[in-house]
């Protein structure tokens, strides 16, 4: 697949900041976990990765393109809930 590659990402709803400049380089093969509080986060950060939800500012890389504004099915990559009912 390649790497996958968070360079400052941010999201805000509104004038809430809510994800606050994550940067990350997950190499091709590395298994990384996610974890944290209800509400944190986590998800939102999933989702942008995806190409679910729309990035603020910053930049999502994978296998070395950027993917901003790419739809979430020409990113293949995909995501799993631990619970199928989020």
């Amino acid at each position: 697949m390649g790497n996958v590659v968070l360079n400052c990402v941010k999201k805000s709803f509104g004038s809430t900041e809510v994800i606050h400049g994550i940067t990350i380089d997950i190499k091709d093969g590395e298994f990384i976990v996610i974890v944290g509080p209800s509400g944190c986060g986590k998800s939102t950060l999933l989702r942008m990765v995806a190409g679910l939800e729309v990035i603020s500012s910053g930049e999502v890389q994978i296998a070395g393109k950027v993917v901003n504004d790419k739809e979430p099915m020409d990113r293949n990559i995909a995501m799993v809930f631990q619970n199928y009912a989020l």
